[in-house]
This record gives C-alpha cells, structure tokens and sequence, in this order.
C-alpha cells in the first residue's frame, strides 16, 4: 500500500509541473492530449465498474446510488461553467486578460472531489493496492486538465502571478478533498462511502462522455479505439 505522504506528493506535483511546463516552455496542444485522455477515460471507467462500485455497494444502503447519481448530475453542471475541459474541450476566451473565474472555480471543484474518492470506505478491508491504480487514473486525468487549463491562461494573456497562483491551488484542491475526506469524513458521516460514491458519479459521467467524443464527426479512429483498449485491459491488470 501506497504511503499516504506519496499519495498527497503525486497529487499536487502532477499537476503543478504539468502546469509550469506549459507556463515555461509554452508548448502548443496536440492530438497526444487527447489520446492521454482517452486512456485515462477507460482506465476511470473500468476501475469504477471493477472496483469502485462493486466496493461501494459491499454493504447495500440506497444512500449510494442516490450520491452517484447526485455527483452525475453535479459533474453536468461543473461543465456547464468549465466548457467540457474535463474531456479535452478548448475553449479560450476571445475577450483578452479576462480571468476565467466560472471555469477555474468548476475544476477546483471537480479535482476536490476527485481527491474525496481516494479515501478509504468504512469497511476497506484489503486490496488496499486498488486506491493507488485510482490514483493514477485520477494523475493520468489531471495532466491533461491541468495543460489546457495553463495554455487557456496563457492565450487569454493571464498574468503570470495570476496563472502561477491559479495552478498552485488547483494543484493543492485534490489533497486537500482527500485530506477533509480522510480526516473529518469518518466524523461528521455515519458511512464515508457517500463521498466515494459522489466521486463515482463525477468520474462515471467524465469517463464515459470522454469515450463518447473518442470519434469526430462519427468516424471511427483506429488510434483512439486502440488507446481506450490498452486503457482497459491496463485497469484490469492492476487489479488481478
């Protein structure tokens, strides 16, 4: 099992460094993003239906499927403020050096939750190995939001404190949901397994409208097919 210390290490110098490069080096976006996104899609999607869920419902309580399918509908919303960037959607702003404050604050919100869905439900018992390959789904989702979100600041003329700042607390928002969620879960919640299934809903409706938007125009791209079956196949290997 993964140290806690190295889960919230990961979770905030994933993004971060992704985020610098971008404000450093100023690389443009290529079709490499979306295949990353489109592995990370899958990956999501069949650890939520390997794992997640099959966990989440160890001990039934319809509570679960009420919260996964309350984070369904909140991740609807987030996106009607982030503009879909959570698949790989690039929207930047034609009004110059307006701070985007609708999308960030819905990406803050969205890698919050994220980071709620890496603690550990009540009755966690073993496979403790299945949390680290949802940490790296959630890491594999999170460079390519995290790139778009940087280039958006960058071709909106942001300035650099405010791009700075803007990556460092999205950066900081996953371990902070995972540390709130470990600490104060357990406390204020007879079952934690809310905040998983919240999670759940979110990462259900991302991976699933990733893999929907995997062809363009409704043509079939063999690339693309191929990333999300390397991405699938992956997800079950972690967890035999």
């Amino acid at each position: 099992m993964m140290e806690i210390p190295f889960t919230y290490t990961i979770l905030f110098l994933a993004p971060l460094v992704s985020g610098l490069v971008v404000m450093y080096f100023k690389p443009s976006l290529s079709a490499n993003i979306k295949l990353l996104l489109s592995f990370s899609g899958s990956f999501l999607l069949a650890i939520c239906f390997l794992h997640l869920i099959p966990e989440l419902y160890h001990d039934y309580s319809y509570s679960v499927g009420i919260f996964i399918l309350v984070g369904f509908l909140l991740q609807i919303l987030l996106e009607f403020f982030s503009k879909g960037i959570e698949h790989g959607h690039y929207h930047p702003n034609k009004e110059k050096k307006i701070f985007p404050y609708a999308l960030f604050l819905s990406l803050c919100v969205h890698s919050f939750v994220e980071g709620m869905a890496l603690v550990e439900p009540n009755h966690y018992h073993e496979h403790h190995f299945s949390n680290n390959s949802l940490l790296a789904g959630i890491i594999i989702h999170k460079i390519p939001i995290t790139i778009i979100l940087a280039t958006i600041m960058f071709t909106n003329k942001i300035s650099f404190k405010s791009r700075l700042l803007s990556v460092v607390i999205f950066s900081l928002t996953a371990p902070v949901g995972l540390f709130l969620a470990s600490t104060y879960g357990k406390i204020l919640l007879n079952n934690v397994s809310v905040l998983n299934a919240l999670a759940v809903g979110i990462l259900l409706h991302v991976s699933t409208t990733i893999l929907f938007e995997t062809s363009e125009a409704h043509k079939f791209n063999l690339k693309k097919f191929l990333v999300i079956i390397i991405g699938l196949f992956t997800a079950i290997l972690v967890l035999l």
